[in-house]
């Protein structure tokens, strides 16, 4: 693995206008983060494990603190916040990475029941004994997860007609974002202790449900569901049909995160967002700066991701290109570089620093 010289930054920080006069005036202060977003993205998750470690077991732990902080995700952002809001964050992000890396051994052809079991307990083995519990009583940590309700042929796990809806929906989707709301509805499962902040997302149709701890864990799971590549979920008590991913729509969460004085802290595998699953293909397709004023966004500096093996972030396409044995041995080594990017961050703040890294997102 080429070295990175230690005067190249590993991080990249970006922040909309009310953000960057914010860290410019305070630096980057805990009592001043309101929501914290989590992007789908599967196994990209370890490129960062290391600054999820630093926020969550370090930054953010705040026995003081006793105004909410409302966590939201999709997919494996849902479960990264999952981790967030249990009693131990840093144990949680262990057994979740641990499984994500070396419980995930499928057949040579694996079929959508055989992944939907292997990430089933995957997903078990990071809540733990007791994490369901402990995510809906935390006294501060508000979680909300983001699924996507299958219409039309989408509400079908059929899967030549769900393959057709697919096919549909990204036909659309290159004319009108908006058009996705022809096969899919955005659910947000919130926590019921308090108002959620997110009830007034309304450029997909969206429906919002109290979170309990009956369907916690099949929210998470439906939250990470990819068509054609997992089941869909059916949520009791939820509005009826098939969940899928909720990345389908939110992929990176190009989302209003509405009015605050306070920031929207996104620590984030890419400096770019790409609104919906969808849009991936579409380089026009990339949020701009108007939901973002409130976000200070910290990703991996391109130096850093040309330091990992193959010059690039993990993916699932990493399946079909490695046998599990060097997977594995890739997708530790990336987990445990990720330990800079913590670093890194801890010591922009204690020197009081972050100011002098941030850039302003344009």
């Amino acid at each position: 693995m080429p070295a990175i010289h230690s005067s190249t930054p590993s991080l990249t920080l970006r922040a909309g206008a009310q953000a960057y006069a914010l860290v410019r005036e305070r630096g980057l202060r805990a009592e001043d983060v309101d929501i914290m977003p989590g992007a789908s993205g599967g196994a990209k998750w370890l490129s960062i494990g290391g600054l999820d470690r630093m926020l969550f077991g370090e930054f953010l732990q705040q026995p003081e603190r006793t105004r909410a902080l409302h966590l939201v995700g999709s997919s494996i952002g849902s479960w990264r916040m999952a981790c967030l809001a249990q009693a131990d964050p840093v144990a949680a992000l262990a057994r979740g990475h641990h499984a994500y890396i070396y419980e995930q051994r499928y057949s040579r052809r694996p079929d959508t029941r055989e992944v939907t079991e292997v990430l089933t307990r995957a997903l078990d083995l990071l809540l733990g004994t007791n994490g369901v519990n402990e995510i809906l009583a935390h006294p501060v940590f508000r979680l909300h997860v983001i699924t996507a309700v299958g219409r039309g042929l989408a509400s079908s796990d059929h899967r030549l007609l769900l393959s057709a809806s697919i096919a549909v929906a990204a036909a659309v989707n290159t004319v009108s974002r908006r058009s996705l709301g022809l096969q899919f509805r955005r659910c947000v499962f919130h926590n019921v202790h308090g108002p959620t902040p997110f009830s007034h997302w309304r450029d997909l149709p969206t429906q919002h449900v109290a979170l309990t701890r009956d369907i916690l864990r099949s929210v998470l799971l439906a939250s990470g569901a990819i068509p054609m590549v997992l089941e869909g979920v059916r949520i009791p008590g939820a509005p009826a049909g098939i969940h899928w991913d909720g990345g389908v729509l939110d992929y990176h969460l190009d989302l209003d995160f509405g009015p605050g004085s306070g920031l929207v802290l996104y620590p984030h595998f890419y400096s770019h967002v790409i609104p919906g699953w969808f849009d991936k293909r579409l380089p026009w397709r990339r949020a701009r700066a108007a939901n973002f004023g409130r976000v200070l966004m910290i990703a991996p500096s391109d130096a850093f991701v040309a330091s990992l093996p193959g010059g690039k972030i993990p993916d699932r396409r990493d399946f079909y290109a490695f046998d599990d044995s060097e997977r594995m041995r890739r997708w530790q080594a990336t987990l445990d570089a990720s330990e800079r990017l913590g670093d890194e961050l801890r010591e922009l703040i204690a020197k009081d620093r972050v100011a002098d890294a941030v850039q302003r997102w344009a």
